[in-house]
């Protein structure tokens, strides 16, 4: 995995990128994130891969373990439940919000994401489709002017896509098709009522197409994408 480019990042971008790894499931849980490998590849030094991963750890992303290392979090069946049900408490928050508040810029980026995810499913790209599926509510909650929010959806979002590839099938969507065009068209007439019973169908969709009764055993090995 190359993670080069011509400036030498800062810490911050280095966690957006591994974050981005992940939400595109090219990190996957449960892998460990070798200082040495991430600092050749990033063009930087081991200290400040070491600092960008505590920030991780703090947002839940990444599991520090004394005397082994860091590794991207594998969340547990419970874990996961716990997470969909904050998200059912959020999200319709979210879109009450953006029906009062957001721009019409807000609606814009919005309907221009659609195209993006509507381009991603036509070619196959399921990397791309379930990095923007992912940050679909994610510009939903920036569009909600709550910065608390956004804040929370930071980090749920690609907790989210760690548990889609611990449970999910390979082959089943991030997001189930249309779903999100459907929430955009309800906020865009200001049909509050029948945007929130979109949005909490579609995370009850997601959810149940994770199997969370079964074990997760679904690993990589390191070498297999820095080798």
């Amino acid at each position: 995995m190359d993670f080069s480019q011509p400036q030498k990042p800062d810490v911050a971008q280095i966690a957006e990128r591994i974050t981005d790894a992940v939400m595109e499931h090219r990190l996957p849980p449960g892998i460990k994130l070798v200082e040495e490998k991430l600092a050749t590849a990033f063009g930087v030094s081991r200290a400040k891969i070491r600092q960008a991963l505590s920030l991780l750890a703090k947002e839940g992303l990444v599991t520090l373990h004394a005397n082994r290392g860091a590794f991207v979090t594998r969340p547990t069946a419970a874990e996961a439940r716990d997470l969909f049900a904050t998200r059912r408490l959020i999200e319709p928050e979210i879109v009450r919000n953006v029906i009062e508040r957001a721009s019409d810029e807000d609606l814009k980026r919005l309907q221009a994401h659609l195209t993006e995810e509507a381009d991603a499913r036509q070619q196959g790209n399921r990397r791309r489709i379930i990095r923007l599926s992912g940050q679909f509510h994610m510009l939903l909650a920036q569009a909600s002017g709550n910065k608390f929010i956004e804040k929370m959806m930071s980090e749920l979002c690609p907790l989210t896509c760690l548990i889609i590839a611990l449970y999910d099938e390979p082959q089943t969507p991030a997001c189930p098709e249309d779903e999100h065009s459907q929430i955009i068209e309800a906020i865009t007439r200001k049909d509050t009522d029948r945007a929130i019973q979109l949005m909490l169908n579609h995370l009850e969709h997601i959810e149940k197409e994770l199997h969370l009764d079964r074990p997760a055993a679904r690993d990589i090995q390191w070498e297999t994408l820095y080798g």
